[in-house]
């Protein structure tokens, strides 16, 4: 099966980019995940980056935060898809993380899930990859089926008990 490459500047990151890794171990997809900063070891970034597309690496799930130039370094670098997370900050809030990523220059986009987005990124990843994997593809199916019956028994669980007792 395809790989994914999780990337991020930080260990700081390590919490949200697990939800992606955790969807992805859930679909039964590989991954390598790694900590690298394009600011402080750009020669080390650029090697991944480029050497990624030849290890199997068909999708990048790259997580980063303040400046957040890692997602749009992938996507310049790396032919196939790149999923941007922006990160939470203290200072903005993840605002500039977002605004970063969302704003590539036309010809080098990145898809870019919300602020701490982790668990949709991997959801994401898992959907480009099925356009080519039917085994995948159904496995996604299921787990839309299993999202879509736990609200409708939460959905039943308030018809019975009540708003009040619910809360409880």
């Amino acid at each position: 099966m395809a790989k994914v490459g999780i990337v991020m500047g930080s260990d700081s990151d390590m919490p949200i980019m697990a939800k992606a890794a955790e969807i992805l171990d859930r679909f039964g997809i590989d991954y390598e995940m790694k900590i690298i900063s394009a600011h402080r070891e750009p020669d080390i970034f650029f090697q991944w980056a480029k050497e990624a597309e030849g290890k199997g690496i068909k999708v990048i799930i790259a997580g980063a935060g303040k400046a957040a130039h890692l997602p749009g370094m992938c996507a310049a670098l790396f032919p196939l898809p790149v999923i941007g997370i922006p990160m939470k900050t203290s200072d903005l809030g993840g605002v500039d993380s977002l605004y970063s990523i969302v704003q590539m220059p036309s010809g080098i986009p990145v898809a870019t899930v919300a602020i701490n987005g982790g668990a949709n990124a991997g959801i994401l990843a898992a959907k480009i990859l099925a356009a080519s994997d039917d085994e995948l593809l159904g496995k996604l199916k299921l787990y839309s089926e299993e999202m879509k019956n736990d609200v409708v028994k939460k959905d039943e669980k308030l018809q019975q008990i009540g708003y009040k007792e619910y809360l409880a």
